[in-house]
């Protein structure tokens, strides 16, 4: 009879595992730690010199100057370089990904995953002398742009009702800039990202930079760091997070198809699944 009970469990612990949701993602952290992708450049030091093109695919080309070539050319630090949590110790689980941005990660903790892309898109912008582009919509609805918090407004905020009223000297410096990002990063999310900018209905609209967006409290949303398609029309995608607890962007390995990782194969409305999280619905928005 013990015996038979202990075969049960095992069988359970099996059934919970590998037939369910939660058990999927144990699965996919488990398959990422023995993926060793095939396209990779160990000695590339941005996304496009380190991620290499699957033959007969060629990467897409973008203008230089644009939101899609920035995310392209993005620094990112050694090959084998840890993702790192806000508080300077390495994240618990490191193997599910092939390239870390040169992004710093705030102590506060603030800097999520919805957050983490919002500064790329935020910085970009600052980069480019598009200052009075940056803006953000809160969960609530009400916007918040970096020139009027460069002004000296404030949010009153009393429940879902915010109100900006003129408290503080103006201050344009790249430190207050920040500032005004810690406050977005507190008010937005991936549900405001979700609501607020332009939907993508077609796989083929899908462009470097665009976001795969889960709207939830907790949500989670990943930028697509890089893009290549065949002769046929068909399309492969890399990835790239910022994650819970604030941590290091990272570029994803793909758990699913070890012989494509680190690059994705999508379909709109379908399920994917990433290292450590599942989506599972494919939807996409677009930065204003």
């Amino acid at each position: 009879m013990k015996r038979l009970l202990l075969a049960l469990f095992a069988i359970a612990c099996i059934v919970y595992f590998f037939f369910t949701d939660k058990g999927q993602v144990m699965k996919n952290v488990a398959v990422s730690y023995v993926v060793t992708p095939d396209y990779l450049n160990e000695e590339g030091r941005t996304v496009v010199d380190r991620i290499i093109v699957p033959e007969g695919y060629t990467r897409d080309v973008y203008e230089e100057g644009s939101f899609q070539k920035y995310i392209q050319d993005y620094p990112l630090k050694e090959f084998g370089a840890e993702v790192i949590n806000y508080d300077g110790e390495p994240y618990v689980y490191q193997g599910g990904h092939v390239g870390v941005f040169e992004l710093s990660v705030p102590a506060n903790g603030l800097q999520q995953c919805a957050d983490a892309l919002i500064r790329l898109r935020s910085e970009y912008l600052w980069e480019k002398g598009r200052k009075s582009e940056i803006g953000f919509n809160f969960t609530s609805g009400h916007h918040c742009s970096w020139q009027k918090y460069a002004e000296g407004y404030r949010p009153k905020i009393n429940g879902n009702k915010v109100t900006f009223h003129k408290t503080a000297v103006a201050n344009t410096s790249k430190e207050n800039f920040y500032k005004y990002l810690d406050l977005v990063y507190t008010y937005a999310g991936t549900l405001s990202l979700y609501h607020e900018l332009p939907k993508i209905n077609s796989l083929d609209d899908i462009e470097v930079g665009d976001l795969l967006i889960y709207p939830g409290s907790p949500g989670h949303v990943i930028l697509v760091a890089d893009k290549a398609e065949n002769e046929m029309g068909e399309k492969i995608f890399i990835f790239a997070q910022g994650n819970t607890p604030a941590q290091s962007v990272h570029i994803l390995k793909n758990p699913n198809d070890t012989s494509l990782s680190p690059w994705y194969e999508i379909t709109l409305g379908e399920r994917l699944e990433i290292p450590t999280y599942y989506f599972e619905n494919v939807q996409m928005v677009r930065f204003k």
